[in-house]
C-alpha cells in the first residue's frame, strides 16, 4: 500500500493490503463493495477510486445511490433467508 493510503486510512490499509496479498489487485477491485467497503461501518474506508491501483480507464465505481440500493437488496435477501419468506415480486 502506498504511504498516502496508510496515512489517510491507518485502520483500513492493513485489511486492503491483506486482500491484495491473498487475492490480487484485480480481485480487490472487482469485490471491493461486497468484501471490503462494508468495513466502513467499523472504520473509515477509502472510496474505490482512491486505491493506488485503481485506473479510471479500466475500472468503474458505483455511485452512493447504487451502493445503497445494493446493500438494501442484500438486507432484504438476508431477512428473507432468516424468516423463510420470499419477495412479493
Amino acid at each position: 500500500m502506498t504511504e498516502t493510503l496508510a496515512d489517510e486510512y491507518p485502520e483500513a490499509a492493513p485489511y486492503i493490503q491483506q486482500a491484495v496479498d491473498e487475492h490480487g489487485e484485480d480481485w480487490v477491485l472487482e469485490n471491493y463493495y461486497q468484501q471490503l467497503y462494508p468495513l466502513g461501518q467499523l472504520m473509515e474506508m477509502p472510496e474505490k477510486d482512491e486505491l493506488p491501483f485503481y485506473d479510471d480507464d479500466e475500472n468503474d465505481t458505483m455511485t452512493e445511490e447504487e451502493r445503497v440500493e445494493m446493500y438494501q437488496a442484500w438486507a432484504e435477501y438476508r431477512e428473507n433467508l432468516r424468516t423463510g419468506t420470499q419477495d412479493a415480486e
